[in-house]
């Protein structure tokens, strides 16, 4: 059975730090593209970041360039995202997805976790 959990969210304080997870069972994500997207009330969802299992390269939007990094590659069979310098704008619903390669569409990503609540407040 495929499956995505994703946990390490919640209240965090402007300025601070969170470490969420993206961890597979039933598939190796190394042989798949792992997107981190987060969902606000009354937005999109939208792609934050993408680790590429066949190589390991990163992607950011540019909403989190220089503040949030994300990893994979462990024997964990885990993808991680580390979130540094956290604003109120950050607060959503982070959910992790998988499909062939970063490039496909945020359509193309799938077999979607239940997700992880971030909030971001003082």
């Amino acid at each position: 059975h495929v499956q995505l959990a994703e946990s390490g969210g919640g209240l965090v304080q402007p300025g601070g730090s969170l470490r969420l997870s993206c961890a597979a069972s039933g598939f190796t994500l190394d042989y798949y593209a792992t997107g981190w997207f987060r969902q606000a009330p009354g937005k999109e969802r939208e792609r934050v970041s993408c680790f590429e299992g066949s190589d390991g390269r990163t992607y950011y939007a540019d909403s989190v360039k220089g503040r949030f990094t994300i990893s994979g590659g462990s024997a964990k069979n885990t993808v991680y995202l580390q979130m540094n310098y956290l604003k109120p704008e950050d607060t959503a619903v982070y959910y992790c997805g998988t499909s062939w390669a970063c490039s496909d569409g945020d359509g193309d990503f799938g077999s979607w976790g239940q997700g992880t609540q971030v909030t971001v407040s003082s």
